[in-house]
């Protein structure tokens, strides 16, 4: 991370400068006071989640502050996209070194104004503090759910579908290209767009209030594909069946899968997808289809949850993949 002369001045000064301006609901109080206010609302449920990123193991302390910023945010509101909530605010606590400078942090505040305004979300408070540690974000997200219908990881049903958004993987691809460059024998364009979705992940939220009428359960994918199938699986008590050839993957990542530089495995297993899994009944899938097409989300059907505590993943030519990876553990 690029450093800068000028130096964070005290805390209200850096709330009042960098944060205030983000804190457009009234009820935040320009961030002048404790606490801010979330009245209540008739029919919805208020969904809360939380997720920390930290300098060398969620992101690069180098990566640039406006996106490391909209990456913090945009982590957050696929979780909230995964419960069928739409966004309404958050708290923000961060843990500064004391050679982060004031431009550092304006371009952080403007990565999390742009993402605000593309969301429909907004600042409602939070903490600052220094650390001789890395750098440390964390963010508390609320959303709205119709009272009663979050959706949750035990909901899936036998004979329910399994379907993902986008494609799965590419940010497996991304973190290596940002590890080590461009993967050999792919076209630059291709690196490039796995970079991207390695760093700016794609929530969901459009879709979000539309799934409490059409999924039975639902998990965002962070930890890996296989890993998050298992979550939705354990919690539903149930096991699946899945056809690894019919996982959606990106035209860059069926480029770098036929020059062998990753296997189908490896991009079922790895992180930071951001995509959602779904367990949807057949007596929905018309509706869903249809849903996604509006919005121009691309949905794909890989698979069906079984009666069987067993997790099956069939590889193109029927045979079955041996998928050993747990995802990204946090201990």
């Amino acid at each position: 991370m690029s450093r800068d002369a000028e130096r964070l001045p005290d805390e209200f000064a850096l709330i009042a400068e960098i944060f205030a301006p983000l804190a457009t609901d009234p009820n935040a109080f320009n961030l002048t006071d404790d606490a801010a206010i979330i009245a209540s609302r008739p029919g919805k449920d208020l969904v809360i989640t939380a997720d920390m990123l930290i300098a060398g193991v969620h992101f690069f302390a180098d990566d640039a502050a406006d996106l490391i910023a909209r990456k913090l945010l945009r982590v957050n509101l696929s979780d909230l996209a995964g419960k069928g909530a739409v966004p309404h605010g958050y708290l923000l606590t961060v843990a500064l070194p004391r050679d982060v400078g004031m431009q550092w942090m304006r371009d952080f505040a403007k990565g999390l104004a742009q993402d605000q305004k593309q969301f429909g979300i907004s600042l409602l408070g939070g903490d600052t503090t220094a650390t001789a540690g890395p750098m440390t974000f964390s963010i508390t997200a609320m959303g709205w759910a119709d009272e009663g219908k979050m959706l949750r990881r035990s909901g899936a049903q036998p004979g329910d579908g399994i379907y993902v958004t986008g494609d799965i993987g590419d940010s497996a691809l991304g973190l290596e290209v940002r590890r080590n460059g461009p993967i050999p024998n792919i076209p630059q364009e291709d690196a490039d767009y796995l970079l991207d979705r390695y760093l700016l992940p794609r929530p969901r939220i459009l879709l979000a209030p539309w799934l409490a009428g059409l999924a039975h359960g639902a998990i965002d994918i962070s930890d890996g594909l296989a890993a998050d199938l298992g979550h939705v699986c354990k919690a539903s008590s149930l096991g699946a069946r899945v056809m690894a050839g019919d996982v959606p993957l990106s035209q860059a990542a069926r480029g770098a899968l036929a020059q062998g530089s990753i296997s189908l495995t490896q991009l079922i297993c790895g992180g930071d997808d951001y995509e959602l899994l779904l367990a949807i009944p057949n007596t929905a899938v018309v509706e869903l289809k249809k849903r996604c097409a509006q919005l121009d989300i691309p949905i794909t059907r890989i698979g069906e949850f079984t009666h069987s505590g067993e997790i099956v993943f069939t590889g193109p030519q029927g045979e079955k993949l041996e998928i050993n990876s747990v995802g990204y553990r946090h201990f």
